[in-house]
């Protein structure tokens, strides 16, 4: 990884591009520019190889086959393995935070073997989780109160190698019985959150970018986008 370049990588946007998660990628590359870092976006169809050597590594959400297609084509080929071995960074939403794990529900309810590379399991719930999102983050990653839409019947359950990402307080999240809603190790991070969830949390952004770069990053002037938020937020919370 380089300090002052980040390669971002954006997996099978042809499976997994869901309610404009491919927004995720545009926000990175926008809050790198306005600090002088330069970005090279590489946008991988899922007949392509990934490589091994990007920054920041994005997956969108999917219905159920093209994320069993994305699970298969990526256990396959490796190189995002390889890459979380380096220690690159991976945003993963809905379809693309289950398959990150070691098995999660395919069209029948099945079990489908995932990319074991956040300890999760995932199947399949009896309702469907529709509607907003907030939850409260994980203190040590220094990140503001979440807000996102989620469009999942996923149940997803937190093994001892990974942490919880946020706690619910609005919304249904992973469904675990916990209140829990997403899940990180290390710098691998996965969400239920749609929004896109980066466009709606910028300070969310911010925490990809600093693993990536290795360093704090100077302040942004987030004031519309603040405002936005907070609208938002006193919408689902009153």
């Amino acid at each position: 990884m380089s300090s002052d370049r980040i390669k971002i990588v954006w997996i099978y946007p042809d499976l997994l591009s869901t309610y404009g998660d491919q927004g995720n990628t545009i926000v990175l590359e926008r809050r790198a520019a306005l600090r002088g870092i330069p970005t090279e976006t590489v946008s991988l169809r899922s007949d392509e190889a990934v490589p091994a050597d990007g920054d920041i590594y994005l997956l969108g959400g999917g219905e159920d086959r093209p994320q069993i297609l994305a699970a298969q084509r990526l256990r396959g080929d490796g190189g995002l393995a390889r890459a979380v071995q380096s220690g690159a960074v991976v945003f993963a939403v809905c379809a693309g935070y289950q398959l990150l794990g070691h098995e999660f529900g395919g069209e029948e309810g099945q079990p489908v073997p995932g990319l074991g590379l956040l300890d999760i399991r995932s199947g399949r719930g009896e309702q469907r989780a529709v509607g907003e999102i907030v939850g409260d983050v994980a203190g040590e990653l220094n990140v503001p109160r979440i807000t996102g839409f989620e469009n999942h019947q996923g149940v997803t359950h937190i093994g001892p190698n990974a942490r919880p990402f946020a706690k619910v307080l609005h919304g249904v999240g992973n469904g675990d019985g916990n209140g829990f809603e997403g899940a990180y190790s290390g710098r691998v991070l996965g969400t239920y959150m749609h929004g896109p969830a980066l466009v709606r949390n910028p300070g969310l952004a911010d925490l990809l970018l600093r693993w990536a770069v290795g360093r704090d990053l100077p302040p942004l002037d987030d004031s519309w986008a603040g405002r936005l938020r907070e609208e938002r937020l006193q919408a689902v919370m009153t």
